[in-house]
């Protein structure tokens, strides 16, 4: 049983480190279309979508600075449809 308890623990161990490590591809995807999205002038062209698209990244970057890595990949990834649907509606126009 005490050998159980030790793998269990290893593996249980793996997984929370795989969970904790911080969202660095999201946050650089997010980042680079919120920059595509403003290049294509997506602040005047699709301002809504544009400020939620800020919004989002802001709070993942706030969740990434407090450790909430989880919540930052989340709100990284909602940045990053949101910048590209303004930098989309944008470049229509």
């Amino acid at each position: 049983m005490g050998k159980r308890l030790i793998i269990a623990t290893v593996l249980l161990s793996g997984l929370l480190a795989a969970c904790a490590t911080a969202p660095v591809q999201e946050m650089s995807d997010a980042r680079q279309a919120l920059l595509a999205a403003r290049e294509a002038g997506a602040a005047t062209r699709a301002p809504q979508i544009y400020s939620r698209a800020e919004a989002l990244m802001q709070r993942a970057e706030d969740q990434l600075s407090v450790g909430g890595y989880a919540s930052a990949k989340k709100l990284a990834e909602e940045a990053k449809k949101a910048a590209q649907e303004a930098r989309d509606k944008a470049l229509v126009r």
